[in-house]
């Protein structure tokens, strides 16, 4: 239904954590839908399919809030007006149809900042200056940048009947901990203790003020090592009788075409969720050909595959296949509500999915972000 209120400072770093009100609102018939673009990740010359698919699903779904879901730009970016301009080319199909947007931070978005000196802190800024946008402000001394919570407000009173939550995952492991290289391991980055007691003191925080656990979904660029653990509905065997056993024990739908690439560390945000019972489902993007969605044990994990048609995507003349979006359904009149999860695809609009590169060129700033 629309922003409601300012979203600056929904976030409160321990030990004073604090509630945020509502800034989101449920349709008079309390129906919330939300959909999810992951890794839009291009330049200054966005590809102009990419803004085609975004426009194209925004239009079909009439969503109540969007996530761009981390990578949302590449490092090929060359000065600071470049970035805004690669920024600026995705977020304006939300920004011209007034629809409430936020973004997560991904392992690429700060690939250029050599040259350009757009460090996240300086990209947030100017996000925040666009009038749709609810990210939150960073919070001092809490590793990543913009982690959210945002409430969505019940039709039927001021109290909220549901939750969103952005959390920043990082960009790379460190060189080394305690002289000890990553050589071996995967080396991206992964949610940090900090964040974890954060999302925790602010979910608790929440149930105190309004005296009822919210259900929520949250959002994150990098993947936990629990996706990879449900596909195989294993630790340590990987086999496709692992993954035959996982369809049916984890009611697993979509395709998983690349190893997910969480970081080397196992941050405890799962075993978060399962002691708090208020997320419902996790949902990254990083991975671009997985789309794959499952339950495990009691939380959904699931995929939204690339967007960008600039980026990586299958092999060949599949490049553009699974170029999408993930779409979330609400209906705060059922019990858990969230009640579905789909995925809408380039091809179902008749989107030109040949292998190339259709580059536009650069739109023009709006005076409010120059």
């Amino acid at each position: 239904m629309g922003l409601i209120a300012a979203s600056s400072g929904l976030a409160q770093a321990a030990p004073k954590p604090k509630a945020p009100r509502p800034t989101l609102a449920f349709r008079p018939d309390g129906k919330f839908k939300v959909v999810q673009f992951n890794d839009t990740q291009d330049d200054e010359k966005t590809d102009r399919r990419t803004i085609e698919l975004m426009e194209r699903t925004l239009d079909q779904e009439k969503p109540d809030f969007v996530v761009i879901n981390g990578d949302v730009i590449n490092g090929g970016c060359d000065t600071e007006l470049e970035v805004k301009e690669a920024l600026n080319h995705v977020v304006l199909p939300m920004e011209r149809r007034g629809i409430p947007w936020a973004v997560t931070f991904g392992n690429h978005d700060e690939d250029s900042v050599s040259r350009t000196g757009m460090t996240e802190a300086k990209m947030l800024e100017f996000l925040q200056s666009y009038a749709h946008n609810v990210n939150a402000d960073s919070v001092p001394g809490l590793t990543g940048t913009s982690n959210t919570q945002l409430l969505v407000q019940s039709a039927k009173s001021q109290e909220p009947a549901f939750g969103l939550w952005l959390i920043d995952t990082g960009r790379y492991a460190p060189d080394t901990i305690d002289g000890q290289n990553f050589e071996g391991y995967p080396d991206w980055d992964w949610v940090r203790m900090d964040q974890v007691t954060w999302y925790r003191n602010q979910s608790i925080a929440t149930e105190q003020k309004y005296g009822k656990k919210i259900p929520s979904l949250m959002w994150g660029h990098i993947a936990l090592h629990e996706h990879r653990n449900m596909w195989f509905a294993s630790l340590d065997s990987r086999t496709a009788a692992d993954h035959a056993r996982a369809l049916t024990k984890h009611s697993i739908v979509g395709e998983r075409n690349e190893d997910e690439c969480p970081g080397p560390i196992n941050s405890g945000l799962f075993s978060a969720f399962l002691e708090r019972g208020d997320v419902l489902g996790y949902f990254v993007g990083h991975d671009h050909v997985n789309t794959y969605v499952g339950n495990y044990y009691g939380v959904q994990l699931g995929y939204a595959p690339g967007t960008g048609f600039g980026a990586y995507g299958l092999s060949g003349a599949e490049r553009n296949r699974l170029r999408g979006a993930r779409v979330f359904e609400l209906d705060e009149n059922q019990p858990k509500v969230y009640t579905n999860t789909r995925l809408v695809f380039a091809n179902d609009f008749g989107i030109d999915l040949v292998a190339n590169d259709q580059p536009i060129v650069p739109l023009p700033l709006d005076p409010a972000q120059q």
